[in-house]
């Protein structure tokens, strides 16, 4: 089944887009480690972690279009060139300007000097205000800003294989949270989350995320990583 990322509506396989919103539905494909069914997009295998990205082949690179090289028998007539005949130069003008006449002393010395303050230069420029996304951990009121860097934004625990971006090990209750947990994806200025396979799973908004599947992030939707709600985020923008 593919569940809608829009309104969690559960589809059956094959799937283009959602039977109750129409929502364009995410691809699949199998994961050619394990064979489970991931996003198209995923970049690791939520089921055995494998990296998608070393599977991925370079696009080949588009053929040029081929040179067309003159035939060696085309060779132009240079005789039968037009030759454009000269421009003819305007005659001068013969009307020449007077110079302006001299001003007397006394009415320089009469004219009081100029005391208008010069126009000042417009310094200030407009700044543009651009939001930021953030995570506020409900528990302990802690903002986490979200890395602006980066397209996928880990979040777990230390671990050898994938070193988190946002580390919850310093939280209550972080025993519940995996190592490797769960995923937000940036694409433009659409936040998703995706769970990649955590022990305990991902909650929105008190609903399950299945895995393979992501949740398009509104500001106020409720992340909890782990059953209980214990470790719980609010996505906000600042």
């Amino acid at each position: 089944m593919i569940v809608c990322p829009n309104c969690n509506h559960q589809n059956p396989d094959g799937a283009v887009q959602c039977e109750a919103c129409y929502t364009p539905l995410p691809a699949m494909i199998s994961c050619p480690s394990c064979g489970a069914d991931i996003q198209a997009d995923a970049s690791f295998c939520g089921q055995c972690g494998f990296d998608l990205r070393t599977s991925v082949q370079p696009a080949e690179e588009s053929a040029l279009p081929p040179t067309v090289s003159p035939s060696m028998g085309s060779t132009p007539d240079a005789s039968a060139a037009v030759v454009p005949e000269p421009l003819v130069a305007p005659d001068p003008l013969v009307a020449e300007i007077p110079p302006p006449p001299p001003v007397p002393a006394e009415a320089e010395q009469a004219s009081p000097p100029s005391h208008a303050p010069a126009p000042k230069p417009f310094g200030g420029q407009t700044q543009l205000q651009t939001q930021t996304a953030r995570l506020l951990h409900v528990q302990t009121n802690t903002v986490i800003e979200l890395p602006q860097n980066l397209t996928v934004i880990h979040i777990g625990k230390p671990n050898d294989r994938i070193p988190p971006d946002i580390d919850v090990a310093g939280f209550p209750n972080s025993e519940i949270v995996s190592r490797i947990h769960a995923d937000i994806r940036v694409e433009g200025d659409t936040y998703y989350i995706e769970d990649v396979g955590s022990s305990n799973g991902t909650y929105i908004n008190n609903s399950p995320l299945s895995l393979g599947n992501r949740h398009r992030l509104r500001p106020g939707d409720r992340i909890a990583l782990g059953k209980g709600d214990q470790v719980t985020f609010l996505f906000q923008f600042s």
